[in-house]
């Protein structure tokens, strides 16, 4: 292998004189980036302890995070088994009413000594219920749990996925759901893949119909209602579906969308004469431009949500709150970004329009805006992509909006599923003004390399 000829000592001592910032280097310079990380990392260890980082891990109810999940991308059938009097057992059902009274329900059967039996997955997972004796079915092998006034007891030797907890028993078949075995009564949770009745509610005509009826009826099928089209009908049953109320949820994301664009654009319309003032190069007043720029600074360090808060104690629940709150704060950031934009003009174009003897306004408009205009719009454009997702953070607090709903959904602890359902519609959105926004500021400024 060939090795590097030496230099001389000239040629050093030139290289030397010629590049001093490349071989005589600062302290800071060739140790500050490991000094750096060091210090990252002591503060990183102080701050695992300081706020008990390892415990709140440790102490963390995972399974029910797991649960939560679950939630998202299925439904939960969640039927209560009443022990009555008369030695018979009576169905009640939660709030969201997944099916009809009269609905075939295959896994919930009744049996004939007035009991009902539960399956889940298949004939070998499953749940008998009476009043006196219910028999869990584990892998096919059967379990007896008693039921006295006192408590239900499992007998011994059960396997892990029954737990006697206190004077109730609780069986557990993983994803396909579980049951809670209580002195009066079998509370029930059988799961199932997706969203229970996400296009009809159950008063709907065409709940529980397959696709393919559903566009056999929307194509080619008589008319069920003469007044209207099925395709008609179907949309005005989907938009006023009881349960996931999708008219109510698209008119709340609409109204995020508004609050988003409104506030953006008074706020844009704002801070485009007052950046003139903060510009050092365009107003020659040290006090104008410092108290401008103070003002800007005053308007940006109350946080969004801090606005919303007061705005919503102000003018009550509503989108006005919303929009008030994004106005001040996008007009003190985008005042400060517009100004900085204006320093770094030019000048040499303003001064060949001054040159020919024009006035100050038509200076500013001829020899400043043509330079910074690309770079406002694509910065308000840049605001209004990131308030629609601020938007929908302020209206949880009372800013209306689709924040407000989310937080109501989140509020139950079992409309999870509708939340996911909201969160995607949100995803949807931004992802979309983010290619519409971006698509447009590279015409206007070209495409970032």
């Amino acid at each position: 292998m060939a090795t590097a000829p030496a230099i001389s000592t000239s040629e050093r001592e030139r290289l030397l004189a010629t590049f001093p910032d490349v071989f005589q280097r600062s302290f800071m310079q060739r140790f500050g980036l490991a000094i750096g990380a060091t210090l990252t990392l002591i503060y990183l260890t102080i701050c695992f302890f300081a706020f008990n980082v390892g415990p709140a891990f440790m102490e963390g109810r995972w399974d029910r995070a797991a649960i939560y999940l679950q939630d998202w991308y299925s439904w939960r059938a969640q039927p209560r088994l009443r022990f009555e009097s008369d030695g018979t057992v009576r169905v009640q059902w939660s709030s969201r009413g997944q099916y009809p009274a009269d609905a075939y329900i295959f896994w919930l059967q009744p049996m004939q000594d007035g009991g009902y039996s539960v399956t889940y997955g298949s004939e070998r997972d499953r749940i008998d219920v009476t009043p006196s004796l219910v028999q869990i079915y584990v892998n096919g092998e059967a379990w007896p749990v008693t039921i006295t006034a006192d408590a239900a007891t499992a007998p011994p030797g059960v396997p892990p996925s029954i737990v006697q907890d206190g004077n109730k028993v609780i069986v557990d078949y993983g994803f396909q759901g579980s049951a809670e075995i209580r002195t009066n009564q079998v509370f029930v949770q059988r799961r199932f893949l997706g969203w229970a009745n996400f296009l009809f509610d159950t008063q709907s005509v065409f709940w529980g119909k397959s696709y393919g009826e559903l566009l056999a009826l929307a194509i080619y099928q008589p008319r069920i209602d003469p007044e209207r089209s099925n395709l008609s009908y179907m949309v005005d049953d989907f938009l006023g579906n009881k349960v996931w109320q999708h008219a109510d949820i698209l008119s709340k994301l609409l109204q995020t969308i508004v609050m988003a664009f409104v506030g953006t654009l008074m706020a844009t319309v704002v801070a485009f004469p007052l950046a003139f003032v903060a510009a050092r190069n365009i107003t020659r007043n040290r006090v104008a431009n410092w108290g401008m720029k103070r003002f800007f600074d005053f308007l940006r360090s109350i946080d969004m949500l801090i606005w919303a808060l007061l705005f919503t104690r102000s003018f009550g629940p509503g989108p006005i709150p919303g929009i008030a709150a994004i106005f001040f704060t996008d007009s003190g950031a985008l005042g400060k970004v517009y100004a900085e934009a204006l320093e770094n003009v030019d000048d040499r174009q303003r001064e060949g329009v001054k040159s020919v003897g024009a006035s100050p306004a038509v200076v500013q408009r001829y020899g400043v805006v043509p330079q910074v205009l690309p770079v406002f719009i694509s910065q308000s454009l840049y605001f209004w992509e990131s308030n629609t997702r601020s938007a929908t953070i302020i209206g949880a607090v009372g800013a209306g909006g689709i924040g407000l709903k989310l937080l109501e959904a989140m509020g139950t602890n079992a409309d999870w599923d509708k939340v996911a359902y909201m969160v995607l519609l949100i995803l949807l959105v931004v992802f979309l003004f983010d290619n519409i926004s971006t698509a447009i500021r590279q015409r206007l400024v070209g495409p970032q390399h």
